[in-house]
């Protein structure tokens, strides 16, 4: 096989992410979003001692497991992969890919729990970021999702079906008013433009809305006229703020650097499991609301009787998962490094009446290190990176008898999983949680118990 070369592969079974395995002549072949089953033509996009990739250019055969797409735009916006498999299908798929990376890190002799589905499986994200953009370059203003392999496409996803009638009521309202207006949208390279992102948050269990048009500071503009007509809009949730951000940032990401209230407040408020907890514009926070329900009492069944137990809740972020299981234990500890959640942390646990909370800002691999208080149960949920060696060198001479790691990223999972193994874990019990329905994403549960003395 030559890079650029087209060749017919059949799809044998899939890897995680959402990778179809193929073999050529002997050689493995990675081919994203295939599926097992299908007979396809496909371009050799990648190839290195240790990896070849292709790309589909037709598929010659398709499987018979196929549903329709509730998407008008499936397969042409970026955002939803597998949104024509059936979600019993998708599930196998995860639960496969996960396990494969278990079974090729040689760890086993666990309780596998099995995969969860997601309570809702269309509507149920709680948070999306649309980009202004155009689908061609130079066309009319489109407001959405950046189109399937292709960088600087936008396609208008005012159809959207992983969320509900507000989110895309609010969508087409903006798009409408500024198109009518004929505001320009930035444009990465030139790094010029105003629109560049709506963002729409909305708490699933207290139905309240926070819209924020982000844009650069590129011009002036009077934000009264769309701020009533958004606030006349019908909703089946209750419109609490409208914020106007200012973002200057030269990458491609939401920061902030000035936000303007236009209307009510800067914040929304959404309810887990009984508690409460307030969300600030930036703040992390789950995007499945009722799934993060399902998760985090994942998280308290492994937690099992810990009321005279201290926990660490590491990579905690607004505290969400630490507050859960506060009323389970003696006392919870949470580190994180982003200074704005920590207060929010603080803040929520007030508005809970948790009083054996105590929130931490800092990098866990340095805070971490001069902490002199011993934890029972450590609970870790980091980025997709996972747990920096550093971090989890001084997590693990803590020798706390237990320790759950919540992980959306299964790779970097095992990678640290194989540390903690060598240093005297054993992994009791493993369940994956699917959060994210028609994409190749699922979080994953994993509890490990040390034998005292090991």
């Amino acid at each position: 096989m030559k890079k650029n070369g087209v060749y017919e592969f059949t799809i044998e079974n899939t890897e995680f992410p959402g990778m179809g395995v193929a073999y050529y002549e002997g050689e493995k072949v990675l081919i994203k979003n295939a599926l097992p089953g299908q007979r396809v033509l496909g371009r050799i996009s990648k190839k290195r001692k240790s990896k070849i990739e292709a790309k589909i250019i037709e598929i010659i055969e398709d499987v018979d497991y196929k549903v329709s797409p509730k998407c008008s735009v499936f397969g042409i916006c970026g955002g939803c992969t597998n949104q024509d498999v059936p979600y019993e299908k998708q599930l196998e798929l995860k639960k496969n890919q996960v396990m494969k990376l278990f079974d090729k890190a040689g760890i086993s002799d666990f309780d596998f729990e099995g995969i969860k589905s997601s309570p809702e499986v269309f509507e149920y994200r709680n948070k999306m970021e649309f980009t202004f953009g155009d689908f061609e370059k130079g066309g009319n203003i489109t407001l959405g999702m950046h189109a399937r392999g292709m960088s600087y496409s936008i396609v208008t996803v005012d159809n959207c079906r992983i969320v509900d009638e507000d989110f895309r009521t609010i969508l087409k309202t903006v798009l409408n008013y500024f198109t009518d207006k004929n505001i320009p949208h930035y444009r990465i390279m030139p790094h010029e433009g105003y629109l560049r992102t709506l963002v729409v948050r909305k708490g699933k269990n207290t139905g309240e809305i926070l819209i924020n048009i982000v844009t650069t500071s590129q011009m002036e503009f009077d934000f009264t006229e769309i701020v009533n007509i958004l606030k006349s809009k019908n909703y089946n949730g209750q419109l609490t703020g409208i914020i106007h951000t200012i973002n200057d940032s030269l990458s491609d990401v939401v920061q902030a650097d000035k936000i303007e209230i236009l209307f009510g407040r800067e914040y929304i408020y959404e309810r887990l499991l009984g508690l409460k907890f307030k969300i600030n514009p930036f703040a992390f926070f789950q995007t499945n609301s009722k799934g993060a329900e399902k998760l985090y009492s994942i998280v308290r069944d492994f937690m099992g009787d810990s009321s005279s137990k201290t926990v660490f809740d590491l990579y905690c972020g607004t505290g969400t998962i630490g507050q859960i299981a506060a009323p389970k234990a003696k006392k919870v500890v949470g580190i994180e490094l982003i200074e704005e959640a920590v207060k929010a942390a603080k803040e929520n646990a007030k508005l809970n009446g948790l009083d054996n909370c105590e929130f931490i800002a800092g990098d866990i691999k340095d805070v971490i290190k001069d902490i002199t208080e011993k934890p029972d149960l450590i609970i870790l949920d980091p980025p997709r990176a996972g747990v920096h060696p550093k971090a989890l060198e001084y997590v693990l001479n803590f020798k706390a008898k237990d320790i759950i790691y919540v992980s959306c990223n299964p790779k970097t999972l095992v990678q640290d999983l194989k540390v903690m193994i060598e240093d005297g874990y054993d992994v009791e019990k493993v369940v994956l949680m699917d959060m994210f329905p028609h994409t190749v994403h699922c979080e994953s549960v994993v509890k490990l118990h040390i034998t005292p003395g090991a």
